[in-house]
C-alpha cells in the first residue's frame, strides 16, 4: 500500500504517509513541557506513525491561548523542549514537528473543559489580546487592540527567535499556524482584517505578514530540515476567504520556501456555516495541491485506513493528519502494519503484544 511507503522531504525521510496530528493540551507548566506531555506524547511516539506534531506553541507571553500553553520564548522553555525532544527520540525512532503560533484575538481564553468558548476576566488574570484590526471575534468576547506597524515587526522577531529554539531543541519540522483564528489567519481574513495600511485591504496585503514571517523564519531554519504551514482552505462564511485566496497564499509561500502545507478550514469566528462530516477538508487539500504542486497534507475527520489509503491512492493529499483516532487507540496503526506484515520499529518490551 503507498501510504506505507516511505516519504522524504528534503534529507528528512518520515517512514510512512501518516502523522499524529497537534492538539492543544493546555497542560504547561509556566510554558514549558509538563509530566502530562511526557505521557501523552510518549504514547503517541509509539503509534508508528512517520511524524509526530506537537501542539500549538505561542512564540511570545501575549500570543498565547490560555495561561496553560506552551510557549517557546526563553532560555529555560528551549531546554525544557529539548529534554522532552531527547525523551521522545530515545523511545522510538519518529520525526518530530513543533507548530508555532499567535493567538491574537483568541487569546486570553479560559482552559476549555473548565469552560469553553469563553475569554478570561479581570479577576482571573487576562491579558489585553491584539488582532490587525479592533474586532470582536464574537459579542462576549472583548475587543482586541489593532496592531502598531512597531508591534508587527516585534510580532515577526517572535516566529524567527522561536524558530531558532525549535531547532535547538531538535526538531526535525517546524509548521508556522496560520488557520484556525489565530492572528495569522486574523490578517489573512477580510473577517478580521479591515486595515488601509500596507497589511490590509487587497489579498496580497493580507498575506503580507505571513509571507514576511516565512522570509524571517527561512533565514533561520536549517536548509536540509523542513518548513511547513498550516493554511486556512476557506471560511465558510459570506465575504470569507476561499480556497481561490488560500491557492494564492500557498503559491506565495511556496515561492518563498514553504516545504509543505497542512489544509485546514473555519475557526474565524466561534460558529461558521461549516458542516462536519468524514474527510470533510480533503477537496480543499485536493485542489491546493492539483493546482499549487506543493506537498499537501490533509486533515479533519479521517478515522480509518481504507479512508486515508483513498485520499493518498487518488493524489488528494500527500500526508494524512490523525489525531482523535491516535488518542482513542493508540497502536491501530501498528496492528494494521502488523496484519500486512510492514516491517515497522516497536520496542522490545512491546514485541510480545504483537
Amino acid at each position: 500500500m503507498k501510504i506505507f511507503k516511505s516519504f522524504k522531504i528534503k534529507k528528512i525521510k518520515f517512514k510512512n504517509r501518516f502523522s499524529v496530528a497537534s492538539m492543544c493540551q493546555y497542560s504547561a507548566d509556566n510554558g514549558n513541557p509538563s509530566s502530562w506531555h511526557y505521557s501523552h506524547l510518549g504514547k503517541l511516539a509509539q503509534s508508528g506513525a512517520g511524524l509526530l506534531m506537537l501542539e500549538s506553541t505561542a512564540v511570545n507571553s501575549r500570543g498565547r491561548i490560555s495561561k496553560k500553553d506552551l510557549t517557546l520564548i526563553n532560555k529555560k522553555n528551549e531546554i525544557e523542549f529539548k529534554k522532552l525532544v531527547s525523551f521522545l527520540k530515545s523511545t522510538n525512532d519518529i520525526n518530530l514537528g513543533l507548530q508555532i503560533s499567535h493567538s491574537g484575538r483568541k487569546g486570553s481564553a479560559e482552559i476549555p473543559w473548565i469552560k469553553s468558548n469563553t475569554s478570561l476576566s479581570k479577576k482571573q488574570k487576562n491579558w489585553i489580546t491584539c488582532a490587525p484590526s479592533a474586532i470582536r471575534r464574537h459579542p462576549k468576547w472583548p475587543v482586541p487592540k489593532s496592531l502598531t506597524i512597531i508591534e508587527i515587526k516585534k510580532i515577526i522577531l517572535d516566529f524567527k527567535n522561536s524558530a531558532i529554539k525549535a531547532n535547538r531543541a531538535g526538531f526535525d519540522v517546524l509548521e508556522i499556524h496560520m488557520a484556525h483564528g489565530y492572528l495569522l489567519h486574523q490578517f489573512f481574513s477580510p473577517i478580521s482584517n479591515i486595515r488601509n495600511d500596507k497589511y490590509g485591504g487587497s489579498l496580497n496585503n493580507r498575506c503580507r505578514l505571513l509571507i514576511e514571517i516565512i522570509k524571517e523564519v527561512k533565514k533561520v531554519w536549517p536548509k536540509n530540515k523542513v518548513l511547513g504551514a498550516r493554511v486556512n482552505g476557506d471560511d465558510w462564511l459570506k465575504n470569507g476567504t476561499s480556497i481561490k485566496d488560500c491557492t494564492y497564499l500557498v503559491n506565495n509561500l511556496k515561492k518563498n520556501g514553504v516545504d509543505y502545507v497542512c489544509v485546514s478550514s473555519g475557526g474565524i469566528i466561534p460558529k461558521t456555516n461549516l458542516k462536519f462530516k468524514p474527510g470533510y477538508q480533503v477537496h480543499l487539500a485536493r485542489q491546493i495541491k492539483e493546482i499549487t504542486g506543493v506537498i499537501t497534507r490533509t486533515t479533519g475527520m479521517i478515522d480509518s485506513l481504507n479512508q486515508a489509503n483513498k485520499i493518498i491512492n487518488s493524489n488528494s493529499a500527500d500526508l494524512i493528519n490523525i489525531g482523535r483516532k491516535f488518542v482513542q487507540d493508540p497502536y491501530w496503526l501498528i496492528r494494521e502494519m502488523n496484519r500486512r506484515k510492514i516491517k515497522f520499529n516497536i520496542p522490545n518490551q512491546y514485541l510480545r503484544c504483537f
